[in-house]
């Protein structure tokens, strides 16, 4: 499975390690991502998503419905329509 969050599209990034002696090998810095279950009463269903913990603080502050529609209008996702 990949390590990139599905709502903001933050993935591993690649950078060096720097010894005492400022001696530099490559390392990978990898987002802190978190597989969670959420339920969408709008839409009357769960959804199990990866996301980071930048984008659930997010969730936590203006809701999960309404920051799925915030981004389906930046079009960066497509949400399913509601029946």
């Amino acid at each position: 499975m990949s390590r990139v969050c599905e709502l903001t599209g933050k993935g591993p990034m690649t950078g060096n390690n720097v010894s005492h002696s400022n001696r530099k090998t490559k390392r990978k810095f990898l987002p802190n991502l978190i597989t969670k279950k959420f339920f969408i009463p709008e839409m009357d269903r769960w959804v199990t998503l990866k996301v980071s913990t930048s984008a659930l603080r997010t969730i936590n502050k203006l809701g999960v419905y309404a920051y799925l529609k915030d981004l389906e209008k930046k079009g960066e996702i497509k949400l399913i329509s509601e029946e």
